[in-house]
């Protein structure tokens, strides 16, 4: 059984810095291309940013460019999200995601590519 485990979501202020972490469980994680999504209240789920599975390409929404790091660990099966200089709308649940692709630096741009999804981490923003 497939589990995506988020952490180091919390409460910071506007210009902090915070670090996420997804420790995925039940299979090959370096084979799996990973992602960050995030859902604010009364909004749809968004996009935020991918990585392949040799970490060769990367894709981010033009909401975080800049600001946001995506970055994984094949040794530790851990994927990470530094995200910079937040801004109150970054306020959000914060989602992991997997997808197994057999391209290793093919790395999808919408949600619906992925199938596998953690339960959530909190990020809020305060101004």
């Amino acid at each position: 059984q497939v589990q995506l485990v988020e952490s180091g979501g919390g409460l910071v202020q506007t210009g902090d810095s915070l670090r996420l972490s997804c420790a995925p469980s039940g299979l090959t994680f370096s084979i799996y291309a990973m992602a960050w999504c995030r859902q604010a209240p009364g909004k749809e789920r968004e996009f935020v940013a991918a990585i392949s599975r040799s970490a060769g390409s990367t894709y981010y929404s033009d909401s975080v460019k800049g600001r946001f790091t995506i970055s994984r660990d094949n040794a530790k099966n851990t994927v990470y999200l530094q995200m910079n200089s937040l801004k109150p709308e970054d306020t959000a649940v914060y989602y992991c995601a997997a997808t197994l692709t057999l391209n290793s630096d093919y790395v999808p741009h919408s949600p619906t590519g992925f199938g596998s999804w953690g339960q959530g981490t909190q990020v809020t923003v305060s101004s």
